[in-house]
């Protein structure tokens, strides 16, 4: 059961299902999806393993799992298509929306910078209440009260969760919906993702309980998992760990918005969102505003959460190369130039590439090694590439 792959796929991408099966076979996968559309037109639509490992109950087609960060790219995409219609300007400051956010050292805050994760709210230095996760009034107010780790705009810190409230709060107060109610409005019911910020406890899903890593002796450790594991007054310690006891397996609390990494879905539906951007059809937002979300708008050597190099454009994660580096695992993800998505803990992903008219995704229940993808999920996107026509010329850029 555990190889077990079902689904369709084009003969051209005949690779990417073999990569799929090799991960079952050799890298370790339980239960995952795999999906990619080229020009508009599903070419792989891919499903495998086993759904729940405690039952041995099968992955099914319409299984969906926990994308983790794969959330922040659905929070961005609200935010951009706000901008887009004129509500929302990048330029302005938070405080012309929010402006209770504009004290302890956060009063010249752009949204821009947000959307950069340059706002300088990387975690919360005190402790989450029990259950603060799933109580968005309570998430907000910790954030208007804390002070800014360091001078908003001057450097850029993934905000691993906090994202979901910083960007997600902005979507509410100008449009006047939750997060969750303006995604589903907006983006998912046009393009037909099956795609959750908030799974109503009404809606009946077939859910794949996440399995979290079990680290391996042999593991080379990130400098990131250090601090995480020896210092508790870290940033890293807290981002991941000051979470108010979080149990994304369950139920209760996949129904809250949490947009910086509770959303459920599968590669089919992230596909179908990222979709309209790979062609450009004007579906979610203009050609103008997708050529900004491609771009990359901040770079740094050291990202003051991640501790590796990190590029982004605004929301959205870029290509990164840092196999050179020797940093640990899962430290790079590589697509092509213009593609921007976002990857999710534990190795999931999703993408557009509007150059290879390329829509991707990649979703699975156990967790993988690293920061951003393993060889799980990039070697299914090599594949991808690699069936297109494209090759590798310069550092972490696909290109034809």
């Amino acid at each position: 059961m555990a190889g077990t792959v079902s689904g369709a796929c084009d003969p051209k991408f005949a690779s990417v299902k073999e990569e799929f099966e090799k991960n079952f076979a050799e890298r370790g996968e339980v239960g995952a999806s795999v999906c990619l559309s080229v020009n508009g037109e599903t070419l792989v639509d891919l499903w495998g393993g086993v759904a729940d490992a405690a039952t041995g109950e099968a992955w099914r087609e319409d299984t969906i799992s926990i994308v983790f960060s794969c959330s922040k790219a659905a929070t961005a995409l609200c935010a951009h298509i706000l901008i887009d219609r004129g509500e929302l300007n990048p330029e302005a400051l938070v405080a012309e929306y929010w402006p209770e956010f504009a004290k302890n050292g956060k009063e010249k805050t752009t949204v821009r910078m947000m959307l950069n994760h340059e706002s300088a709210l990387p975690t919360l230095r005190d402790p989450v209440r029990t259950g603060g996760f799933t109580d968005w009034d309570y998430m907000i107010q910790r954030l208007e009260d804390e002070e800014a780790f360091w001078e908003p705009g001057t450097r850029n810190g993934y905000h691993m969760i906090n994202f979901g409230w910083t960007v997600g709060e902005l979507v509410r107060r100008v449009s006047g919906k939750s997060l969750g109610t303006f995604f589903r409005e907006e983006v998912a019911e046009k393009t037909g993702a099956r795609f959750w910020l908030g799974l109503p406890e009404s809606e009946d899903v077939h859910i794949a309980p996440i399995l979290p890593y079990a680290p391996k002796p042999d593991d080379q450790p990130t400098e990131f998992t250090i601090k995480l594991m020896t210092d508790p007054d870290s940033i890293q310690h807290k981002s991941f760990m000051n979470n108010g006891g979080w149990d994304f397996n369950d139920r209760t609390s996949q129904a809250a918005e949490i947009g910086g990494g509770g959303g459920l879905s599968n590669a089919r539906g992230q596909v179908a969102m990222y979709t309209p951007l790979a062609i450009n059809d004007g579906t979610l937002v203009s050609s103008d505003r997708l050529q900004a979300m491609s771009m990359v708008t901040t770079a740094t050597q050291r990202d003051a959460t991640l501790l590796i190099p990190t590029r982004f454009g605004p929301g959205f994660m870029k290509s990164m190369d840092n196999r050179a580096l020797n940093l640990g695992p899962g430290t790079s993800v590589i697509m092509g130039d213009r593609a921007f998505g976002h990857v999710g803990a534990g190795g999931s992903i999703g993408f557009a590439d509007p150059e290879a008219g390329l829509a991707f995704s990649y979703t699975m229940n156990q967790m993988g090694n690293g920061i951003l993808v393993n060889d799980r999920a990039q070697s299914l996107i090599d594949a991808a590439y690699k069936s297109l026509g494209y090759r590798t010329n310069a550092p972490g850029v696909w290109v034809k």
